[in-house]
Parts: C-alpha cells; structure tokens; sequence
C-alpha cells in the first residue's frame, strides 16, 4: 500500500462517520415552518403544497412527487385535509415512516360546528333542542319559512362534519406537535438527538411567548362577533376568546346558495357584527356579497401563510398576521 493511501485509510478511520441527515417531507407550509425549526442547523424540509394552493384537492409536481418519494419522514395533517395525498404516500413512500398528526392522541382535536342548525337556532332565539322541537309541532308558518331556507341553504352547501382538519391555529398544538416530531427526527438520526430537542425547546418557548402576546393584543375582539368565509378559525378562536357568528360557505369546496347569503346578511345586522374575513385563495365577491349594505369592513385571514417565504419564521408570522387582522376588527 502506497503511502497516499495509507495516510487516507488513517484519516477515515479517524473520522467518525455521521448519520445522513433524514429527508422530511411536509404537507403544509405552516406545519413545515415547525418542522424547519426543529431542523435549523442541520437540514431543511421538502414542502409538498406550494404556497398558495388549496391542500383540498391538490396536483403533485415532479418535484413534489420526487420529495415524497426520496422521503424518510413524511409529516401531513391527515386525511381529513389532504384525502388525496394518501394515494401518493403509498404508492410513492411505503417505506418511510407516515406521522398523520390529527391522528396523534396527544392532538386537540374540534368537530365542524354545525353553523346552518346554529344560526336557525340564533336566529329563532331557541334555548335548547326540546323548545325547538316544541316549535316545530306548534305549526308556526314563520317558522317554518324560515326552517326551508335554511334546509335550502344547507342543500346547496357541501357536508361540513367530522373533524376539523385546521388544528395547526391552535399553538397548544403547535407546541405539542414540536416535542413530537423532535422526538421522531431524533430517532431517525441519533447523532443529531440532541439539537433537534434542543431546536424544539427553543420554538417552544419562543411561540409561548407569542401566544401571551396575541392573548393580550386581542383582548379588545373578545364578544365581538365576526363572519368568514368558511368554518377554519374554531382553533384560534377558542385559546383566544372570538366568536364566529357565522359562514358565508358551509363547506371548503362549496358555493353558498343565493338564500345562504340573505340569511347570512340578517345576522350581520341582528348580532351587530362589523367585520367579515375573506381568505387569499376563495371569490371575496361572495363575502362582499353577504355584508353589502351592512357597513361591516372585511379583512383578510391567511391560515396556510399563502402570501409568505416558506420557512422557519412562516408559522410564528402566520398567527400574528391573524392577529393583527382581528385586532384591525376590534379597533373599528
């Protein structure tokens, strides 16, 4: 053995070998922002739905098929918002390891709220199911005009049930979510355990801190009631106080009846709402539609951070978008 080979054989016995850094892949941008976080320092994730796209119905590029494919870890929401991706992750990555994360027991998970019997019980002043039921044999032909516009209203919307697939607007979630995959990535390369913890405490503490900060800053929104465009906020609304008045649409892919929007517009003025929210990637002429002549202002929520650089700082930014967004509403 020549002496250049030696002196190399020396050199790669002297040297540790290092595990190969996972390939992830992630659904969502805002959950891909908690999985960068975690992997600062040591690799980044693949994104799977390109920032702006509905995660609904969605068509893989090459490039996001590739990533699937080439992945150890895939990280998605779960079927309830992404029913197409479950096709690929077999066919494409049957051996990687699949973390659905509604699926986790330690994940607060929400039902769709069932807002066409809500706003009918609202609207009638009900105060429990049996004074319902009592109304509807008392024949009252108000009522029941008003009882075949909502069965009208929700004919023409999509079936909103099961379980709301938009827990990442909770941070409790986030921040268990942080924990679970640290612990995952670290099993996937032990010679990088501790910085992948290391990176989740970190994130956690940073995000509750934020989540102090938003508490206070929408102190002022709390009891003030407010529309959007569909049920996807019940997260966020919940650790801080809101209160959804209603939808313009019952469902993610749904258009709202002609009769959807009348109703929705006598309730912007008997529960005195002001403001409506529209979302970047839904019509806001439907929501302009259902608030016209009411004098409420419409903003905009962005909960995938449609308008912002994938990345570790997409998810923190997202909830202080949203934020500002209602703080703007409450300070009308």
């Amino acid at each position: 053995m020549n002496r250049l080979s030696l002196s190399a054989l020396m050199m790669t016995c002297a040297t540790p070998l290092l595990a190969e850094v996972p390939q992830v892949a992630v659904d969502i941008a805002p959950v891909h922002s908690l999985v960068a976080q975690l992997m600062a320092g040591v690799g980044e994730p693949d994104l799977i739905v390109r920032p702006g796209a509905s995660p609904h119905g969605y068509a893989l590029r090459p490039s996001e098929a590739r990533a699937v494919q080439q992945a150890d870890l895939v990280v998605w929401m779960g079927e309830e918002l992404t029913p197409w991706l479950e096709k690929p992750l077999s066919s494409l990555s049957g051996d990687a390891r699949h973390i659905a994360l509604l699926e986790q027991p330690a994940t607060a998970r929400l039902g769709y709220r069932d807002l066409a019997h809500d706003d009918h019980e609202d609207h009638d002043d009900h105060d429990d199911h049996k004074e319902h039921a009592d109304h509807e044999t008392q024949g009252d032909k108000g009522h029941d005009d008003h009882a075949q516009a909502a069965h009208d209203d929700h004919d023409g919307d999509h079936d909103h049930s099961g379980t709301d697939p938009h827990a990442w607007l909770d941070p409790g979630n986030a921040s268990v979510w942080l924990s679970l995959l640290a612990e995952e990535l670290a099993g996937l390369d032990p010679d990088h355990a501790d910085r992948y913890r290391a990176n989740a405490a970190e994130a956690q503490a940073r995000l509750a801190e934020l989540t102090v900060q938003i508490a206070a800053e929408l102190q002022p929104m709390q009891g003030k009631p407010f529309i959007a465009f569909h049920d996807a906020y019940q997260y966020f609304e919940r650790p801080f106080g809101l209160t959804l008045a209603g939808t313009v649409s019952l469902g993610d892919a749904s258009s709202p009846s002609p009769a959807r929007l009348a109703h929705l517009r006598e309730e912007v003025v008997e529960e005195g709402v002001t403001c409506a929210f529209s979302e970047p990637q839904y019509n806001t002429a439907l929501i302009e539609t259902a608030v016209e002549g009411t004098g409420a202002a419409i903003f905009v929520l962005d909960p995938l951070g449609a308008g912002l650089e994938p990345g570790p700082e997409l998810y923190p930014q997202v909830l202080r978008d949203m934020a500002a967004s209602f703080a703007a509403c409450a300070a009308r």
